[in-house]
């Protein structure tokens, strides 16, 4: 049975710079004229008309944030990725809030992103989502698997009173986007990729000595956090203490274009949500998976963006992608690292538009040539 409990949020609201925006208002213009960065994360969900809720399921408690209904049976689904929380999509929804601003190439497209009907979910162990077992650990359980995680998040869907969904992925919230996709062909209209860690991550993670330089940045990350999570606790709070000295912003370069231009609400958001042991343990369980014989089963379009600095993602993956999942496009978002929705967002909801329409076309292609195969 499950159980619905509204809550507000028991998260510190990061302190915004005087130079970025908070999304509330209208009609804002950036403060950064080359559009990287114009947004600092947010705590606050109600600015964006969201709701704090947490959730009991199967697999326990999870915090969840939604709103914007509409009345469609179908939702919009963002997924963060490790070391993230629900808070590293609010540069996107502030983009498309302020779909007026002058972004990269201009205004933002309306319906560029269905940002309504919204659930973001913090995943299990992750933001204000328990701890997985009871000792208190920050993780997902090694018995879950990927797809016990992904059919978490559809349960969480439907208990909201959804029917279907477009769900979006971010890095590890990109790969759990693709599993539910598969987990539930029928319910899942369409995905959408930001930076997602697919089969570069798996090759990494299973052959971290021979395929180390497919992603030599992801795989000493994951060793730091292997060597973290033997002292976690103690290793999360040697991350904040090196935030607090100033020393997090250079060690997290390799993952921005521009750190230096990174709102500090970002940096301290990986200090606080950096879970070295959850981190370790989600990478097992994609290096145990098998994405080719399940991501086979996607029927939905899948569209994909990343930035042309992204540590964590192999030019290998985009045609590995294409082979398994039938009308699979993808762009690249120049000028960004692995953060592309917080480092350009008004750019990433544009992209994420144009692939949409290439989609559509490619479907009205095929439906017109089936007849002529017949």
């Amino acid at each position: 049975m499950t159980i619905l409990v509204t809550r507000a949020s028991n998260r510190k609201a990061a302190p915004a710079s005087p130079t970025t925006l908070e999304p509330t208002g209208k009609n804002v213009t950036e403060t950064r004229r080359d559009g990287y960065c114009p947004f600092p994360l947010s705590t606050d969900a109600r600015a964006f008309g969201l709701t704090t809720s947490s959730m009991r399921l199967g697999s326990g408690t999870h915090a969840v944030r939604h709103g914007r209904r509409t009345g469609s049976d179908t939702a919009t689904v963002l997924l963060h990725g490790a070391a993230g929380s629900w808070t590293t999509w609010t540069p996107l929804l502030s983009a498309a809030t302020n779909g007026g601003s002058t972004g990269s190439t201009g205004r933002v497209p309306s319906g560029a992103l269905a940002l309504t009907d919204l659930i973001i979910p913090d995943l299990p162990g992750w933001g204000d989502s328990e701890p997985a077992d009871s000792s208190g650990r920050h993780s997902i359980r090694p018995a879950q698997g990927i797809t016990t995680v992904a059919a978490s998040i559809a349960e969480t869907v439907r208990a909201l009173g959804y029917e279907r969904w477009h769900v979006v992925g971010h890095s590890l919230g990109g790969f759990l986007a693709l599993e539910l996709a598969a987990l539930e062909p029928a319910a899942t209209v369409s995905v959408s990729l930001v930076s997602a860690t697919t089969f570069s991550v798996v090759d990494s993670v299973r052959h971290p000595l021979t395929r180390f330089t497919l992603l030599p940045g992801y795989t000493a990350l994951l060793g730091v956090m292997r060597a973290l999570a033997v002292a976690e606790p103690a290793g999360r709070g040697l991350v904040r203490w090196l935030n607090r000295v100033g020393a997090l912003r250079g060690l997290t370069a390799p993952l921005f274009s521009r750190v230096d231009a990174v709102p500090a609400s970002v940096i301290s958001a990986l200090a606080t949500d950096v879970r070295p042991r959850a981190f370790a343990e989600a990478s097992a369980l994609a290096g145990a998976h098998d994405p080719e014989r399940s991501w086979a089963r996607i029927t939905c379009p899948v569209r994909a963006i990343q930035g042309d600095a992204d540590i964590f993602v192999a030019d290998s993956d985009r045609a590995r992608l294409a082979a398994v999942i039938p009308g699979f496009v993808s762009r690249t978002i120049t000028g960004t690292g692995h953060f592309a929705h917080i480092e350009k967002p008004f750019a990433a909801l544009e992209a994420l538009e144009a692939l949409k329409a290439l989609s559509s076309l490619r479907e009205s292609a095929l439906s017109a040539l089936k007849p002529m195969a017949v």
